[in-house]
């Protein structure tokens, strides 16, 4: 049986030029960048080189650039170290009730510590209302972390906008913003958005699981999260991991190259599997908000139909969808994103999927899902 991946916003394949330059680096490309003979001399460059690329494809300077284990690690490092380094100038945090958990977990310990959380609802597009956010800044904000784009709906935050509201508030507050799902999709910029921190991750990208960087403006100084060695100016210890570093760096390079090409190609799966459905009289809505939102990801509600055993019958079928974050995987709890977008009561917490594309999706495959589609909600209907 053929098996069929539209679970991207998981995590993805890696790609095949990748695999040959981890490959290389394994082999060719082992000295401990902190070495000082030429083993470690030829690290430090692949890895210094990596970083002027991951610097690039932001609009960020190099040395702005902090390598970590990935987009928890990051998120956790931008989050827990700015309120601990800033908590003598305020304690107060403003956040969103749809952030992945690795936000949300890092938010409710530091509310045990004591730190003044402030978390913004969303409507039914998974959008804040930015008057809301405008009231919720004060003179004690130190940090306020909103997502680039939903990891379950693809919902796209007005991240500029964002970054403007804050910049001329009374507040002093850090901007983070977690764009795991949206890096290497998005034209993102850092300058221009006002974004001080931003959260990234390569096997989104079809890198190398277990790296990914933290953006961290350099007026911010923020203490390592890592204790040990000094490895990045102080900022992250721990030996750099060279060939998941020149994989990142190839999957980026590659990323910005077909950018927009992919959006067209994904945005033209996302038509096709609508009108299909459409033509075929499937009752379903979209979830989250139509237009603005990040390409890859489609929220659909099948209404009627479990998506506990849609997924099940799917997975039978050869296809591999989703009805979250892939950090809830075998988790029976509802999804928080649906629960804040439509209520805890609403049909579409239990009877949504979440399908997303990547670099094998083609449109056989595309047909060949709704295919599916159809067949097996008609089936669970009845």
């Amino acid at each position: 049986m053929e098996r069929i991946y539209f679970d991207y916003a998981a995590t993805s394949p890696v790609h095949p030029e990748v695999i040959e330059v981890v490959h290389d680096a394994m082999i060719n490309h082992f000295g401990n960048a902190s070495s000082i003979h030429h083993l470690g001399r030829d690290s430090r460059r692949m890895m210094d080189n990596a970083k002027k690329v991951f610097a690039d494809s932001i609009g960020a300077k190099p040395n702005e650039i902090v390598l970590t284990s990935g987009g928890t690690e990051s998120d956790n490092t931008a989050i827990i170290e700015t309120a601990f380094a800033r908590e003598k100038e305020g304690k107060h945090i403003v956040t969103t009730v749809i952030e992945h958990h690795a936000v949300l977990k890092p938010m409710d310990y530091l509310e045990k510590l004591g730190f003044e959380i402030t978390y913004l609802s969303v409507d039914k597009y998974g959008m804040i209302d930015l008057e809301v956010l405008k009231e919720a800044l004060r003179e004690d904000t130190i940090l306020v972390s909103i997502m680039y784009g939903n990891n379950e709906v693809g919902s796209l935050s007005a991240i500029k906008s964002i970054g403007e509201i804050i910049v001329e508030s009374v507040s002093t507050a850090y901007f983070h913003t977690d764009a795991v799902q949206a890096y290497g999709l998005e034209s993102i910029d850092v300058k221009k958005e006002s974004i001080d921190l931003l959260s990234t991750s390569s096997h989104k990208i079809s890198g190398p699981k277990g790296i990914g960087f933290l953006y961290i403006n350099e007026a911010i100084h923020l203490p390592s999260f890592m204790l040990g060695g000094e490895q990045e100016m102080k900022r992250r210890a721990g030996t750099e991991n060279i060939p998941a570093i020149v994989g990142f760096q190839k999957a980026v390079e590659i990323a910005q190259l077909t950018k927009e090409s992919r959006r067209n190609e994904y945005d033209s799966f996302s038509h096709r599997l609508i009108q299909r459905l459409n033509d075929q009289k499937v009752d379903f809505e979209i979830n989250g908000h139509p237009d603005s939102r990040l390409k890859h990801i489609i929220n659909i509600w099948f209404k009627g139909v479990s998506s506990e055993k849609l997924l099940l019958l799917m997975d039978l079928s050869g296809l591999a969808i989703s009805a979250g974050s892939a950090c809830t995987a075998g988790n029976i709890d509802p999804s928080h994103v649906l629960i804040a977008m439509y209520g805890k009561e609403s049909q579409r917490v239990k009877e949504s999927v979440r399908i997303s594309f990547g670099i094998d999706t083609t449109m056989k495959s595309i047909d060949y899902l709704v295919t599916e589609l159809i067949k097996l909600t008609n089936k669970l209907k009845k």
